[in-house]
């Protein structure tokens, strides 16, 4: 087994995506340079939006990008030097979630350069992209055909990361009880605002807001702000996203939660795309987003820290990750912050 190896396989797939999006954004302009394993792989991309309809192709896209940027041999050749990888292989089960296109790819990655074998159930919901990588990945190294097994159900395997819902999470903490593992639940983010953020970090913050349709653990669902703040500002940063009123799931979502406000005389904001609606709770249904006024800052915080294991990402100006960044984590990200590197050196 060779670890660099592997990293070079993975770095290919980086350069892969990011060869593609500039083929993309060009090819009316080359139209007689155009390569076959493009086009090919647009054609799963296409597939993959019929086969989830919440995968846009301005989805894909985002995950696209951000994979390529992420996979670059410094970046993978620093990490993985921060820990040690398996002298002897074990079979490490991942069991996918799919609520945003290749949201199971860190842990694939994480099993591979750690030196084990992943054994891959992946999501139904993001079966057509996952299966591309795989298979991309097998050919690229003659070692991944190997290391990388789809399975149905995990038997037999030494150790588990699982990702799910609240309700699965309680299964699968009883089912792998005997074998190492990592069980993920319900997360979300938030962000703080102070009343002092430019249109800029507003703007930035509506990416955090609305990438993947706010479907993903990393997406702001719930605002923190100032007493006497003014809401307006944030509908008028909002504005440009207006579109994703268009998609069909998005607004059937948004439509139905309307209805049940209005229907239960509840009081909210609306700008026809969005919900604001002042609440505690942390997560948020499609098509709204709850907010909570504050009178002081450092309340919030310790707040939030009383909260952590439910939090994701914490987002503004003073808060760990800024304005924008919530979909662009590092390869040293780790979901629900344990060190899944760390976990897979000491099984």
């Amino acid at each position: 087994m060779s670890i660099q190896n592997r990293i070079s396989a993975f770095y290919d797939l980086g350069q892969f995506f990011l060869n593609y999006l500039d083929f993309q954004s060009s090819k009316n302009d080359n139209q007689d340079q155009i390569d076959n394993s493009f086009e090919e792989f647009e054609s799963v991309l296409k597939l993959a939006e019929i086969h989830n309809p919440w995968f846009t192709q301005e989805n894909l896209v985002i995950s696209l990008n951000q994979w390529g940027s992420a996979l670059t041999k410094e970046n993978l050749d620093k990490w993985v030097n921060f820990y040690q990888y398996a002298s002897s292989p074990k079979n490490v089960g991942i069991i996918m979630a799919g609520n945003i296109p290749l949201v199971g790819f860190h842990d694939l990655l994480s099993v591979l350069l750690s030196g084990h074998n992943a054994w891959v159930k992946s999501s139904s919901k993001d079966d057509v992209l996952m299966n591309w990588i795989i298979q991309f990945l097998q050919k690229t190294e003659e070692e991944m055909k190997s290391s990388i097994s789809k399975v149905e159900k995990l038997q037999n395997v030494d150790a588990v990361i699982a990702t799910g819902s609240n309700n699965t999470a309680r299964y699968f903490e009883f089912y792998f009880k005997d074998i190492p593992h990592i069980i993920r639940k319900n997360r979300t983010s938030v962000a703080v605002l102070t009343g002092n953020e430019s249109e800029e970090d507003l703007k930035n913050l509506s990416k955090d807001i609305f990438s993947y349709f706010g479907l993903g653990c990393r997406n702001v669902t719930k605002l923190y702000i100032p007493q006497n703040y003014h809401i307006d500002s944030l509908f008028e940063a909002f504005y440009d996203w207006n579109p994703i009123i268009n998609h069909p799931k998005y607004a059937n979502n948004y439509d139905y939660n309307r209805a049940i406000y209005l229907m239960g005389n509840e009081a909210f904001l609306d700008n026809n795309f969005v919900i604001l609606r002042e609440s505690t709770d942390l997560h948020s249904p499609i098509g709204v987003v709850h907010y909570e006024y504050y009178a002081d800052l450092n309340e919030v915080k310790v707040h939030l820290l009383e909260q952590e294991e439910l939090i994701q990402c914490m987002v503004g100006n003073d808060m760990p990750i800024q304005f924008g960044q919530t979909q662009n984590p590092s390869l040293m990200d780790y979901a629900d912050g344990i060190d899944t590197m760390k976990f897979l050196e000491g099984i």
